[in-house]
């Protein structure tokens, strides 16, 4: 039997407070260790497997263009993409610099001379695709959400409505961005046509079939949200008699937002991976291009650099997934709500 020596100096319940401290404090080291191995250990010991898999594979896989590139050498190749962007932006500002000396000896002969500043036409890099693609799928998911978001609210409000357009909505679901491409590629030609365009073709055409396809997991899953809202809120707003457009941002939008970021986040993915295989089938600019000119190319570095771009390609993935998430947060009013 183990006896607890007190402090004569303190009362037996501050002994006994102290006592609890020091356990709740030893609990709480033990919860945040635990957190730790869970949100970083964890992860990164499965990518520590993952990597060594992939190496191993590599090892035992040969191809037209010789071995399956390793981790190693796609990290190789990552870095030369860099220090090829690198070199072109160095080249980008140097001819810039000589424009901008040559301007200045022709104003210091002649102040009223006319000059101009020639903009640089030089191949984009590794690094300027991913902008690209990203400023293409940022338009074409935010086109399509506009659109997707009050059609989804007004078909979950009415059953008529979703009757109406829920065949529609099943019919076009399915169609694949390589069927909708020739369409909008034809139709952007036919229509837009400007000798002094604000928007390059190309990125119209991928932008648009990105919203396409983008379309309809936000129209079903805002739908299914609206239309599960509790009866009993739809009941004490018509009690209180608000109008229809205070129903919906009081009562409707927060509790339909959790169904609402389901479809988005879904909406997202998909037109991220619409745009790849969009870019890769028009030769359009941005990663998918990426893709396919190596791919074209066949040198003995282009599976190396293909492998750097399917990564880039699932990581920014990801990383748009996490931004729709932490909208999410900021934006439910339930924040006690466990999201993935």
């Amino acid at each position: 039997m183990s006896t607890t020596l007190l402090d004569p100096n303190k009362s037996f319940s501050v002994t006994w407070l102290d006592n609890m401290q020091s356990k709740l404090q030893g609990d709480g080291f033990v919860k945040m260790t635990a957190g730790i191995s869970k949100t970083l250990f964890i992860p990164l010991f499965a990518i520590i497997i993952f990597l060594g898999a992939w190496s191993t594979a590599a090892k035992n896989i040969q191809t037209s263009l010789g071995q399956l590139p390793g981790p190693v050498q796609v990290w190789d190749q990552a870095g030369t993409l860099w220090d090829e962007h690198k070199a072109e932006r160095e080249k980008e500002s140097s001819f810039y610099e000589r424009q901008e000396k040559r301007n200045a000896k022709k104003l210091e002969a002649d102040p009223d001379a006319e000059v101009k500043i020639r903009p640089y036409t030089g191949n984009p890099t590794f690094i300027d695709q991913i902008f690209t693609s990203l400023y293409t799928v940022g338009i074409g998911f935010l086109i399509g959400s506009l659109i997707a978001i009050p059609i989804g609210i007004v078909t979950g409000m009415s059953t008529t409505l979703y009757r109406g357009l829920n065949p529609l909505i099943q019919i076009f679901k399915p169609v694949s961005p390589l069927a909708w491409l020739p369409l909008v590629t034809m139709v952007v030609s036919a229509v837009y046509v400007s000798d002094d365009p604000m928007f390059d073709k190309a990125f119209l055409n991928s932008a648009i079939t990105v919203t396409l396809c983008s379309l309809w997991p936000t129209i079903i899953n805002t739908t299914v949200g609206v239309s599960s809202v509790d009866k009993d809120l739809i009941n004490v707003s018509r009690v209180l008699r608000l109008g229809w457009f205070t129903r919906i941002v009081k009562i409707i939008l927060p509790s339909s937002i959790p169904m609402m970021f389901t479809g988005l986040r879904l909406s997202l993915g998909i037109g991220w991976m619409v745009l790849i295989a969009a870019e890769m089938l028009a030769q359009n600019p941005g990663l998918g291009k990426f893709v396919w000119d190596e791919f074209q190319n066949g040198s003995s570095n282009s599976l190396a650099r293909i492998m750097v771009a399917v990564l880039a390609i699932g990581f920014i993935g990801f990383l748009l997934d996490r931004m729709m998430l932490l909208l999410q947060k900021k934006v439910s009013w339930d924040k006690s709500a466990v999201l993935r």
